[in-house]
């Protein structure tokens, strides 16, 4: 076999049991054909085959981000980034710097909203917006994508008043005085009464959009990603990847609204190719933390009774469970809260004979808290984790003031991956960056840049390096079924692979923080560095 591509004198970190460690891999066809030391590849070379002195450098398999909105990440580019907002008048500051520059009668968007950074942690109002933008419709997500802050013009184009009822799943927060709206929408089924009035991104911008996000991903080291959105934007990857301009491998998670559609055509999870290929169905559990709108089995603390939303019943769930299962389609459903993963873990049971025997892999998207009666579960029943680390340094603190001592349960990923649950790591982005390096950091220390909390908050749930990278890899292969094709330096596999700035194995786990990813290959094509 004459390789095309070969790489020399790597670490090679291969994460395959069978060969952990190597010096250099051979690349044809966009595959790869032998792993083993320099004298062995350098035999497969020919005057015609291209060679990368890696110069001791780690060589990783490509990362996969388990769950990223692909479309929104890129959108969310050129929007008002308020993550850095401390307090309201700081978000208001940006919204006003907005309208100074916009057309009046334009959207102004923006997300990253996040009360929890707010002394009091208020939950803003439409007049703190109608002050500074009263010309312009103004609609501003939070940091979890799970509440929308806006002003009067937007509730007014979305026809919202205190005569409009919530919509199930969904809240409208109003003045406890008047029922007036206050500005502030929580879950998508009320979000959407807003989003559904503003004029959607066309097929160009998408595309556009589709593309700034690769870039970004790959310069991360990222090759795959699996991509929980909606029709319309499947439509602008499905054309970017006619017109041969996809440069990501996508897991596409549909809607369950889009499901019988397509069962109807007999189309299952699995349908595609080796870039664009249809997953598990999307379904929501609950609402998240940041918006106090996690399922919970006890109130949160310090906030009357509430104990958060439930975005579907047991029953409705378990429906959905059974109706994907009978249509050769796996499921992925969103759970925050403790009593959200116990229902979600029910309604799996409820079904786990007809599902197993088709080989589906269920997942559960974010798995954040969970009661300890039901951390064994996921592993006794073969489903998936699909976590992201990243959430856990910007969440602890919040965690810790709303749900005190049950935090012991959350982020638990050392403990899941020992009871042997399949653990698969993303980012979540845009509601976090995808940085898969800063994410390991997260997984090792389970601490902020800044070294807090010292030791990292329960500690004992710290990942190795080796079983986090592997989170991002193979356990991602594993949750969409492709373990065969990707997420190790094997024989046979894709050609996707990444050179880093140094061996992060040898140095403390700061240095992760520091790291670069000099080069990303897929298909055995440098997409970054070179």
């Amino acid at each position: 076999m004459e390789a095309e591509l070969i790489i020399v004198n790597a670490r090679v970190h291969t994460v395959d049991e069978e060969m952990p460690y190597a010096e250099a891999v051979a690349v044809a066809n966009g595959r790869i054909v032998a792993v083993g030391d320099n004298e062995q590849i350098r035999t497969l070379a020919t005057d015609d085959t291209e060679e990368v002195d890696a110069a001791g450098r780690l060589l990783l398999p490509a990362f996969t981000d388990a769950h990223i909105h692909l479309i929104e990440y890129g959108l969310s580019l050129g929007l008002l980034h308020l993550d850095q907002a401390r307090s309201i008048e700081q978000a208001v500051d940006q919204v006003a710097a907005a309208a100074r520059t916009n057309e009046p009668g334009t959207w102004i968007r923006g997300l990253g909203w996040n009360r929890n950074l707010w002394p009091g942690s208020p939950l803003p109002t439409r007049q703190q917006l109608d002050r500074v933008a009263p010309h312009h419709p103004v609609m501003l997500d939070s940091k979890d994508l799970h509440a929308a802050w806006l002003n009067s013009a937007a509730l007014a184009l979305a026809g919202i008043t205190a005569e409009t009822p919530d919509p199930p799943g969904g809240v409208i927060v109003r003045d406890s005085a008047t029922g007036e709206p206050t500005g502030v929408l929580q879950e998508g089924p009320a979000i959407k009464l807003v989003t559904e009035r503003i004029p959607p991104p066309g097929p160009e911008q998408h595309r556009k959009a589709i593309a700034e996000a690769t870039r970004e991903l790959h310069r991360q080291g990222i090759a795959a990603v699996h991509v929980p959105e909606g029709r319309r934007k499947l439509t602008a990857v499905m054309e970017c990847w006619l017109r041969h301009e996809l440069e990501l491998r996508v897991l596409w998670m549909v809607a369950a609204e889009d499901l019988p559609g397509l069962a109807n055509a007999g189309v299952r999870s699995g349908f595609g190719d080796d870039w664009l290929r249809l997953g598990p169905v999307k379904a929501f559990a609950d609402g998240a933390l940041g918006s106090r709108t996690a399922d919970m089995n006890a109130p949160y603390e310090g906030d009357g009774d509430n104990r958060g939303v439930e975005v579907q019943s047991t029953e409705q769930l378990s429906a959905v469970v059974e109706y994907c299962t009978l249509h050769n389609w796996s499921v992925a459903i969103h759970a925050i809260g403790d009593r959200a993963n116990s229902r979600v873990l029910d309604a799996l049971e409820d079904h786990w004979h007809q599902w197993t025997s088709r080989y589906l892999r269920p997942r559960i998207e974010h798995v954040q808290l969970l009661a300890p009666e039901d951390l064994p579960r996921l592993g006794a029943m073969g489903v998936v984790a699909s976590m992201q680390p990243i959430h856990c340094p910007s969440d602890w603190e919040m965690a810790e003031a709303r749900w005190g001592k049950r935090c012991s349960g959350s982020y638990a990923w050392r403990s899941l991956l020992e009871s042997g649950a399949a653990v698969a790591f993303g980012s979540d982005a845009p509601v976090e960056e995808p940085s898969v390096l800063k994410g390991l950091y997260a997984a090792v220390t389970r601490q902020r840049e800044d070294g807090q909390p010292a030791g990292g908050w329960y500690p004992e749930q710290r990942l190795s390096l080796s079983d986090a990278i592997h989170c991002y890899t193979m356990g991602a292969a594993y949750a969409a079924a492709l373990e065969r094709e990707s997420g190790s330096i094997g024989v046979g596999k894709h050609a996707d692979m990444i050179l880093l700035s140094q061996d992060v194995f040898s140095l403390p786990p700061a240095a992760l923080l520091e790291t670069r990813v000099e080069m990303t290959l897929i298909a055995g094509q440098v997409v970054h560095g070179g």
